[in-house]
Protein backbone atom coordinates (compact mmCIF):
# COMPACT_ATOMS: atom_id res chain seq x y z
CA UNK A 1 0.00 0.00 0.00
CA UNK A 2 1.50 3.10 -1.00
CA UNK A 3 1.07 6.29 1.43
CA UNK A 4 -0.02 9.74 -0.04
CA UNK A 5 2.21 12.11 -0.51
CA UNK A 6 2.11 14.80 1.28
CA UNK A 7 4.01 17.32 -1.73
CA UNK A 8 0.74 16.67 -3.90
CA UNK A 9 -1.92 16.40 -1.67
CA UNK A 10 -1.14 19.43 0.29
CA UNK A 11 -1.69 20.15 4.41
CA UNK A 12 -4.60 18.58 6.08
CA UNK A 13 -7.55 21.80 6.08
CA UNK A 14 -7.86 21.82 10.05
CA UNK A 15 -11.72 21.53 11.35
CA UNK A 16 -13.27 24.45 12.04
CA UNK A 17 -16.63 25.09 14.21
CA UNK A 18 -18.48 28.27 13.06
CA UNK A 19 -19.64 30.25 16.15
CA UNK A 20 -23.41 30.01 17.11
CA UNK A 21 -25.60 33.05 17.35
CA UNK A 22 -25.44 33.21 21.14
CA UNK A 23 -21.83 33.26 20.80
CA UNK A 24 -21.64 36.41 18.71
CA UNK A 25 -24.58 38.06 20.95
CA UNK A 26 -22.08 37.54 23.55
CA UNK A 27 -18.95 39.24 22.21
CA UNK A 28 -18.32 42.99 23.62
CA UNK A 29 -19.44 45.03 20.73
CA UNK A 30 -22.68 43.32 20.68
CA UNK A 31 -23.21 43.36 24.54
CA UNK A 32 -22.56 47.12 24.53
CA UNK A 33 -25.11 47.25 21.20
CA UNK A 34 -27.16 45.70 23.31
CA UNK A 35 -27.14 48.53 26.39
CA UNK A 36 -27.26 51.13 23.50
CA UNK A 37 -30.51 49.42 22.52
CA UNK A 38 -31.79 49.16 26.35
CA UNK A 39 -31.61 52.82 26.46
CA UNK A 40 -33.17 53.48 23.18
CA UNK A 41 -36.06 51.48 24.05
CA UNK A 42 -36.08 52.83 27.05
CA UNK A 43 -36.45 56.62 26.09
CA UNK A 44 -39.66 54.98 23.17
CA UNK A 45 -41.06 53.52 26.61
CA UNK A 46 -41.02 56.81 28.33
CA UNK A 47 -42.64 58.60 25.49
CA UNK A 48 -45.21 55.94 24.99
CA UNK A 49 -46.32 56.16 28.75
CA UNK A 50 -46.42 60.09 28.30
CA UNK A 51 -48.69 60.08 25.37
CA UNK A 52 -50.86 57.07 27.30
CA UNK A 53 -50.78 59.56 30.44
CA UNK A 54 -52.24 62.27 28.30
CA UNK A 55 -54.72 59.98 26.64
CA UNK A 56 -57.28 59.32 29.31
CA UNK A 57 -58.54 62.90 30.45
CA UNK A 58 -59.90 62.75 33.72
CA UNK A 59 -60.85 66.53 34.79
CA UNK A 60 -63.79 66.71 31.58
CA UNK A 61 -66.85 68.82 32.45
CA UNK A 62 -69.48 66.93 33.44
CA UNK A 63 -72.35 66.36 30.77
CA UNK A 64 -74.20 69.46 30.23
CA UNK A 65 -72.08 71.94 32.03
CA UNK A 66 -71.82 74.48 29.12
CA UNK A 67 -75.28 74.69 29.51
CA UNK A 68 -75.51 76.28 32.87
CA UNK A 69 -75.63 80.16 32.26
CA UNK A 70 -73.25 81.93 34.22
CA UNK A 71 -71.64 85.48 35.03
CA UNK A 72 -69.27 85.78 31.66
CA UNK A 73 -66.59 87.06 34.77
CA UNK A 74 -66.31 83.29 35.80
CA UNK A 75 -65.21 82.23 32.47
CA UNK A 76 -63.07 84.48 30.71
CA UNK A 77 -61.14 87.63 31.88
CA UNK A 78 -61.51 90.31 29.02
CA UNK A 79 -57.67 90.33 26.85
CA UNK A 80 -57.30 86.51 27.61
CA UNK A 81 -58.45 83.71 25.56
CA UNK A 82 -61.15 81.45 25.85
CA UNK A 83 -60.28 77.87 27.07
CA UNK A 84 -61.43 74.58 25.79
CA UNK A 85 -63.40 73.57 28.26
CA UNK A 86 -65.85 76.45 27.98
CA UNK A 87 -66.29 76.95 24.35
CA UNK A 88 -69.77 77.17 23.90
CA UNK A 89 -70.44 78.04 27.57
CA UNK A 90 -73.73 79.74 28.25
CA UNK A 91 -73.01 83.25 30.28
CA UNK A 92 -74.80 86.13 31.31
CA UNK A 93 -73.67 89.38 30.73
CA UNK A 94 -75.40 93.40 31.86
CA UNK A 95 -74.72 96.31 30.09
CA UNK A 96 -75.54 98.30 27.33
CA UNK A 97 -75.47 98.72 23.40
CA UNK A 98 -73.76 101.83 22.06
CA UNK A 99 -75.86 103.08 19.48
CA UNK A 100 -73.18 103.83 16.55
CA UNK A 101 -71.47 99.97 16.73
CA UNK A 102 -73.63 97.88 14.92
CA UNK A 103 -72.31 95.95 12.58
CA UNK A 104 -73.12 93.30 9.83
CA UNK A 105 -70.71 90.47 9.31
CA UNK A 106 -70.44 88.45 6.30
CA UNK A 107 -70.96 84.70 5.60
CA UNK A 108 -73.08 83.45 8.19
CA UNK A 109 -74.82 80.35 8.22
CA UNK A 110 -78.28 79.76 10.66
CA UNK A 111 -78.87 75.98 10.58
CA UNK A 112 -77.31 75.59 7.41
CA UNK A 113 -79.36 78.67 5.34
CA UNK A 114 -76.52 81.69 4.30
CA UNK A 115 -76.71 85.10 5.35
CA UNK A 116 -76.19 87.59 8.15
CA UNK A 117 -75.11 88.49 11.51
CA UNK A 118 -75.94 91.85 13.11
CA UNK A 119 -73.60 92.72 16.10
CA UNK A 120 -73.21 94.91 18.47
CA UNK A 121 -70.55 96.49 21.32
CA UNK A 122 -72.29 95.92 24.00
CA UNK A 123 -70.44 98.00 27.33
CA UNK A 124 -70.76 95.76 30.66
CA UNK A 125 -72.05 97.32 33.60
CA UNK A 126 -70.39 97.93 37.15
CA UNK A 127 -66.85 97.09 35.77
CA UNK A 128 -63.67 98.63 36.81
CA UNK A 129 -62.66 99.89 33.41
CA UNK A 130 -64.49 100.46 30.46
CA UNK A 131 -65.26 97.06 28.91
CA UNK A 132 -67.14 95.69 26.03
CA UNK A 133 -68.00 92.05 24.44
CA UNK A 134 -68.90 91.56 20.94
CA UNK A 135 -72.59 90.13 20.42
CA UNK A 136 -74.24 88.39 17.77
CA UNK A 137 -77.74 89.79 18.03
CA UNK A 138 -79.75 88.25 15.21
CA UNK A 139 -79.72 86.49 11.67
CA UNK A 140 -81.44 87.64 8.06
CA UNK A 141 -80.79 86.19 4.86
CA UNK A 142 -80.02 89.38 2.55
CA UNK A 143 -77.56 92.19 3.19
CA UNK A 144 -80.86 94.58 2.76
CA UNK A 145 -82.65 93.30 5.59
CA UNK A 146 -78.92 93.60 7.84
CA UNK A 147 -78.69 97.21 6.93
CA UNK A 148 -82.50 97.91 7.77
CA UNK A 149 -82.30 95.77 11.43
CA UNK A 150 -78.93 98.57 11.87
CA UNK A 151 -81.11 101.70 11.61
CA UNK A 152 -83.69 100.18 13.45
CA UNK A 153 -81.20 99.05 16.22
CA UNK A 154 -79.60 102.36 16.38
CA UNK A 155 -83.32 103.65 16.44
CA UNK A 156 -84.22 101.92 19.26
CA UNK A 157 -80.91 102.70 21.19
CA UNK A 158 -81.21 106.23 20.68
CA UNK A 159 -84.82 106.41 22.36
CA UNK A 160 -83.37 105.02 25.38
CA UNK A 161 -79.79 105.29 25.33
CA UNK A 162 -79.25 104.58 29.28
CA UNK A 163 -81.15 101.39 29.25
CA UNK A 164 -79.58 98.60 30.67
CA UNK A 165 -80.25 95.03 29.72
CA UNK A 166 -79.24 91.13 30.52
CA UNK A 167 -78.43 89.30 27.96
CA UNK A 168 -77.43 85.35 28.00
CA UNK A 169 -76.03 83.48 25.00
CA UNK A 170 -72.88 81.49 23.75
CA UNK A 171 -69.27 82.80 24.64
CA UNK A 172 -66.98 81.72 21.32
CA UNK A 173 -63.90 82.32 20.33
CA UNK A 174 -62.63 84.98 17.78
CA UNK A 175 -62.53 83.82 14.41
CA UNK A 176 -59.57 85.43 13.75
CA UNK A 177 -59.51 88.70 11.53
CA UNK A 178 -59.17 88.04 7.30
CA UNK A 179 -57.59 90.22 4.76
CA UNK A 180 -59.95 91.51 1.93
CA UNK A 181 -59.59 89.52 -1.05
CA UNK A 182 -59.44 90.94 -4.91
CA UNK A 183 -62.47 92.80 -5.46
CA UNK A 184 -64.01 92.31 -2.14
CA UNK A 185 -64.63 95.65 -0.06
CA UNK A 186 -61.91 96.50 2.46
CA UNK A 187 -65.23 97.50 4.89
CA UNK A 188 -67.20 93.97 4.56
CA UNK A 189 -66.76 91.34 7.66
CA UNK A 190 -66.72 88.11 6.69
CA UNK A 191 -65.80 86.46 9.72
CA UNK A 192 -66.76 87.29 13.68
CA UNK A 193 -64.02 88.84 14.93
CA UNK A 194 -63.82 91.45 17.65
CA UNK A 195 -60.41 92.27 16.55
CA UNK A 196 -61.85 93.12 13.49
CA UNK A 197 -65.07 95.09 15.34
CA UNK A 198 -63.07 97.36 17.40
CA UNK A 199 -61.07 98.38 14.02
CA UNK A 200 -64.82 100.04 13.18
CA UNK A 201 -66.00 100.72 16.87
CA UNK A 202 -66.54 104.28 18.03
CA UNK A 203 -65.52 105.58 21.82
CA UNK A 204 -62.60 103.00 22.39
CA UNK A 205 -60.63 104.83 24.33
CA UNK A 206 -58.77 102.93 27.16
CA UNK A 207 -61.73 99.94 26.63
CA UNK A 208 -60.90 96.58 27.80
CA UNK A 209 -62.49 94.29 25.19
CA UNK A 210 -62.72 90.64 25.34
CA UNK A 211 -61.64 88.20 23.14
CA UNK A 212 -64.03 85.86 22.46
CA UNK A 213 -67.51 86.92 21.40
CA UNK A 214 -71.07 85.88 22.42
CA UNK A 215 -74.14 84.90 20.62
CA UNK A 216 -77.27 85.65 21.84
CA UNK A 217 -79.69 83.16 22.73
CA UNK A 218 -82.52 85.49 21.72
CA UNK A 219 -83.11 88.92 19.57
CA UNK A 220 -82.84 91.50 22.19
CA UNK A 221 -85.20 94.30 20.53
CA UNK A 222 -88.29 93.77 18.63
CA UNK A 223 -89.43 95.12 15.04
CA UNK A 224 -85.97 94.32 13.71
CA UNK A 225 -86.56 91.92 11.81
CA UNK A 226 -83.59 89.49 12.93
CA UNK A 227 -83.91 85.91 13.67
CA UNK A 228 -82.49 83.91 16.18
CA UNK A 229 -79.29 82.56 16.25
CA UNK A 230 -78.96 78.65 15.66
CA UNK A 231 -76.01 78.04 18.16
CA UNK A 232 -76.68 74.38 19.61
CA UNK A 233 -74.38 73.57 22.41
CA UNK A 234 -70.82 71.93 21.87
CA UNK A 235 -70.32 68.29 21.70
CA UNK A 236 -69.87 66.71 24.41
CA UNK A 237 -65.41 66.43 25.65
CA UNK A 238 -64.47 63.04 24.89
CA UNK A 239 -62.44 61.56 27.94
CA UNK A 240 -60.42 58.83 25.80
CA UNK A 241 -57.93 60.56 22.99
CA UNK A 242 -57.40 57.66 20.42
CA UNK A 243 -54.66 59.45 18.86
CA UNK A 244 -52.50 60.27 21.43
CA UNK A 245 -53.25 56.18 22.57
CA UNK A 246 -51.76 55.10 18.72
CA UNK A 247 -48.73 57.52 19.45
CA UNK A 248 -48.46 55.36 22.75
CA UNK A 249 -48.49 52.17 20.83
CA UNK A 250 -46.40 53.86 18.25
CA UNK A 251 -43.61 54.27 20.73
CA UNK A 252 -43.92 50.58 22.29
CA UNK A 253 -43.33 49.37 18.84
CA UNK A 254 -40.36 51.57 18.09
CA UNK A 255 -39.15 50.25 21.29
CA UNK A 256 -39.66 46.97 19.96
CA UNK A 257 -37.78 47.58 16.70
CA UNK A 258 -34.79 48.85 18.68
CA UNK A 259 -34.59 44.99 20.07
CA UNK A 260 -35.37 43.53 16.80
CA UNK A 261 -32.51 45.61 14.99
CA UNK A 262 -29.70 44.26 17.48
CA UNK A 263 -31.04 40.46 16.71
CA UNK A 264 -30.97 41.52 12.96
CA UNK A 265 -27.66 42.85 13.15
CA UNK A 266 -25.98 40.19 15.27
CA UNK A 267 -27.22 37.37 13.22
CA UNK A 268 -25.98 39.26 9.99
CA UNK A 269 -22.32 39.21 11.03
CA UNK A 270 -22.48 35.72 12.17
CA UNK A 271 -24.05 34.88 8.36
CA UNK A 272 -21.13 37.23 7.24
CA UNK A 273 -18.67 34.91 9.23
CA UNK A 274 -19.73 31.80 7.68
CA UNK A 275 -19.55 32.78 4.73
CA UNK A 276 -15.87 34.40 5.12
CA UNK A 277 -15.42 31.24 6.64
CA UNK A 278 -16.51 29.07 3.84
CA UNK A 279 -14.66 30.59 1.17
CA UNK A 280 -11.48 29.99 3.32
CA UNK A 281 -12.22 26.53 2.97
CA UNK A 282 -13.11 26.37 -0.38
CA UNK A 283 -9.53 28.38 -1.17
CA UNK A 284 -8.06 26.12 0.74
CA UNK A 285 -9.58 22.61 -0.83
CA UNK A 286 -8.41 24.70 -4.03
CA UNK A 287 -4.43 25.00 -3.04
CA UNK A 288 -4.70 21.53 -2.37
CA UNK A 289 -6.14 20.46 -5.26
Amino acid sequence: MVSPDPATTGPEIPEVFPPTLREVMLRPTWIGMLLLCLVVAGVFAWLGQWQLARAIDTDVPPPGATEQVRPIEEIVEPGMYLTEPFVGQRVEVAGSFIEQDFVVVSGRFNDGEPGFWVTGQFRLADTAAPTSLAVALGWVQTREEADAAVAELQAAVQAGPEASMTLTGRVISDEGPSVPGRGQSPYDIPRMSPAALLGVWHDIEGLDVYRPYMTSATVPFEGTGLSEIHSPPPAEAETVNWLNIFYAVEWAVFAGFAFYLWYRLARDARERELEALEDAQAEARAARG
